[in-house]
């Protein structure tokens, strides 16, 4: 779907005396050389191409790539190369981005709170027991539900930012921000992931300080 992430993957364990080429539509995107000291991305590959500026992540470990923020433009074939001393190999990824509709991309919901007060996010959706829930802060995943499982990120992870004010009601998927601050501010995103199709949703925190 336009706005998630992909991530294509090698399937091996780099060595130095492997080379990684990643082409997109026949035109070299990124690279990783034997000695993973030269990863380029595609503005450095190709000095006119700016197609995926910012939006590119390798893994220096596998070699996989990671797409950011994909958008319909992306569709098309992505192939691997992978050149080492004694042999070549390579492989081809077809990537299908899905649109988003105009009512699901717009579909945010704003939510003014005072400082010091708690702030409810829902869904906007029945929860199926078999769903997995994904809240996100600034593209970070802070919390999740799976069944009758959830995991809510530690201060570490989210760089103390919710340390101990975070909730999740297993029952609706809603997460609530105890003790809200003016630093919540800002665009909060869930994903909902079921057997048979992937849904997001949006919310915007406004915290205003006490008068």
């Amino acid at each position: 779907m336009e706005g998630d992430s992909v991530t294509l993957n090698t399937d091996v364990v780099i060595t130095q005396q492997y080379r990684i080429k990643w082409y997109y539509n026949n035109t070299r995107i990124a690279q990783i050389n034997r000695d993973q000291s030269k990863i380029c991305t595609d503005v450095q590959c190709n000095e006119d191409t700016e197609r995926f500026r910012d939006r590119l992540k390798l893994d220096h470990q596998t070699g996989s790539l990671t797409i950011m923020n994909i958008t319909d433009t992306d569709s098309g074939e992505y192939t691997l190369l992978i050149t080492s001393s004694d042999s070549n190999s390579e492989k081809i990824f077809s990537v299908s981005v899905h649109g988003v509709s105009a009512a699901e991309r717009d579909e945010v919901k704003r939510k003014s709170v005072k400082e010091g007060e708690s702030v409810t996010l829902d869904p906007g959706v029945t929860k199926n027991p078999h769903d997995v829930l994904t809240w996100y802060s600034d593209d970070t995943p802070i919390a999740e539900i799976t069944g009758d499982q959830s995991k809510i990120c530690t201060d570490v992870q989210c760089k103390e930012r919710f340390r101990d004010r975070l909730k999740l009601d297993h029952q609706t998927g809603s997460l609530i921000i105890t003790n809200s601050r003016n630093t919540d501010s800002g665009e909060y995103k869930l994903q909902i992931n079921s057997s048979s199709r992937r849904r997001r949703r949006r919310r915007s925190v406004s915290s205003m300080e006490n008068d």
